[in-house]
């Protein structure tokens, strides 16, 4: 279950894109392991456990196409966006969430490490082409918000030069 601070600090992001509401609950994730909540197998499972949360707790990020992931992850995605879009009261099985916690707290919790997460970003930005990587570094320098200073302060800049060249004689 997410904890409250997380769901609000992701409402606070409605009106952007899924994935930046999804990557509270990752965050939240990575928390957990280096505090010693719980551990993960890799980067990788740490960062599915994330999406999963962020889909079971309404976020609209679709499941991953055909040919990206395995069926059974796809399915496991499928079933915790329904699970997320539909407002069911049934409470979880508390067997089935005390045998998963038990599984998590075996494993290892070098998975949220620094190094492992930047291992898990090269990763995963090698298997995009070079022009995606590039629009997207692109989009994120548009809407960085000291980017978007930087811009304003550039333009009164070059509009200050423009007006000290003209009252230059």
């Amino acid at each position: 279950m997410p904890e409250r601070e997380t769901i609000e600090r992701a409402r606070a992001r409605e009106g952007k894109s899924p994935s930046t509401q999804a990557g509270e609950f990752v965050r939240e994730e990575m928390h957990h392991i280096r505090e010693g909540k719980h551990g993960a197998a890799s980067t990788k499972q740490a960062i599915a456990i994330g999406l999963s949360k962020a889909r079971r707790s309404g976020v609209k990020l679709s499941p991953p196409r055909r040919g990206k992931t395995s069926a059974s992850t796809r399915q496991k995605a499928e079933s915790d966006f329904r699970k997320g879009q539909s407002h069911s009261r049934r409470t979880p099985s508390s067997r089935r969430s005390r045998a998963t916690s038990n599984a998590l707290k075996r494993k290892g919790h070098s998975a949220a490490s620094h190094a492992s997460l930047s291992k898990q970003a090269r990763t995963a930005a090698r298997n995009r082409g070079s022009s995606s990587r590039r629009s997207a570094a692109r989009k994120a320098s548009r809407t960085r918000k000291h980017a978007r200073g930087q811009q304003e302060s550039n333009q009164s800049i070059l509009a200050t030069r423009k007006e000290h060249r003209k009252a230059q004689p």
